[in-house]
């Protein structure tokens, strides 16, 4: 079985995601390349034991690849060093100990085969390959350990970089009116992508020093407005978030088929989702009921066949985007 087709057989549900750590992401993000040894030292085929033991020794490896006129034939560990040391026949060519048939890795392979055959082998060393079937390098499981461990350390920080980076876009800035503003278009009945466009905004008020709770809250305001279009609306709709030091400002909008009653729309329960829609678990009629309970004020408008705009504010305490958003305050 392939490397591909066998990540296809793997089953990931919603539970095991959620669980998920950055090191287990990243095993499926880095390439064996990255990760592996290029310099690696090979033996000669008619090389004896004892200085295969010598080489060992002194390198301080514990394997090396075998190869006869540039080609690997073969793989020797410390363990048929050992073995030869045994039996007394330290005379031998590495070709009498060495394991013949040596399993291979692709360099273009995730990390994660690699963890995946030594977890299910006793092998301790996986020959590289390149596309042209040339070997490349060498990997080990000291190798994963370190090129795992420093691509997590660089992957925090490139994420550090990119929250200061963000918490600090409006410094320096001199105008009467500095914002940012972020537009995301709706689709309807796309529930596959449902919740993409608030998890974006979530994410970049974090990145912009937002606090937990005003991130949740413009979180939540945000899911079940992107969720009333693409449950409610015939062609879908537009959301847009202007995002200033004191207020964040979200405007949604759609061009049809609108609300007859706008004050039933606002009670808990009243819904005009269709059946099917309520039996894939949506249309509750709680989306607008969410949505005042998360934000500081809410305007509701809506004319039947032509469209509806909902416009919601969340006010920030007077502190700028680079030293956090504050917002309310949470009450124990």
């Amino acid at each position: 079985m392939s490397s591909e087709e066998s990540r296809k057989n793997i089953l990931v549900d919603d539970s095991v995601a959620e669980n998920i750590t950055r090191v287990e992401e990243l095993a499926y993000e880095l390439k064996i390349r990255e990760v592996m040894e290029r310099n690696v030292r090979t033996l000669d085929s008619e090389l004896k034991m004892q200085s295969a033991a010598d080489l060992f020794r002194q390198q301080r490896i514990s394997g090396a690849p075998v190869t006869k006129n540039g080609e690997l034939i073969g793989i020797l560990s410390i363990e048929d060093v050992i073995r030869c040391l045994v039996a007394n026949d330290m005379d031998a060519p590495v070709t009498r100990y060495m394991t013949s048939k040596v399993r291979t890795i692709m360099a273009t392979d995730p990390v994660v085969e690699a963890l995946k055959f030594f977890v299910n082998t006793g092998v301790g060393r996986l020959p590289v390959l390149d596309e042209k079937g040339n070997m490349e390098g060498i990997i080990t499981k000291g190798d994963l350990t370190s090129g795992l461990l420093f691509a997590l350390q660089r992957s925090i920080q490139e994420e550090e970089l990119k929250t200061y980076r963000a918490s600090h876009l409006f410094e320096d800035i001199t105008s009467n009116r500095t914002s940012l503003i972020l537009r995301y278009v709706i689709q309807p009945r796309d529930f596959t992508h449902g919740g993409t466009a608030s998890s974006n905004i979530k994410r970049a008020l974090l990145r912009m020093g937002a606090s937990p709770q005003i991130a949740r809250r413009c979180g939540i305001a945000a899911y079940e407005a992107e969720m009333n279009l693409i449950i409610h609306t015939t062609n879908g709709g537009n959301m847009r978030v202007e995002i200033e030091p004191h207020k964040i400002a979200l405007d949604v909008f759609d061009y049809g088929p609108g609300i007859p009653d706008i004050e039933s729309a606002m009670k808990p329960g009243y819904s005009t989702a269709t059946d099917s829609i309520r039996e894939l678990g949506f249309g509750a009629g709680m989306g607008l009921v969410n949505i005042a309970r998360c934000v500081d004020s809410m305007k509701l408008e809506s004319v039947v066949g032509k469209g509806t705009r909902l416009k919601m504010t969340i006010l920030l305490e007077s502190e700028t985007v680079g030293e956090g958003y504050a917002g309310k305050k949470e009450v124990s």
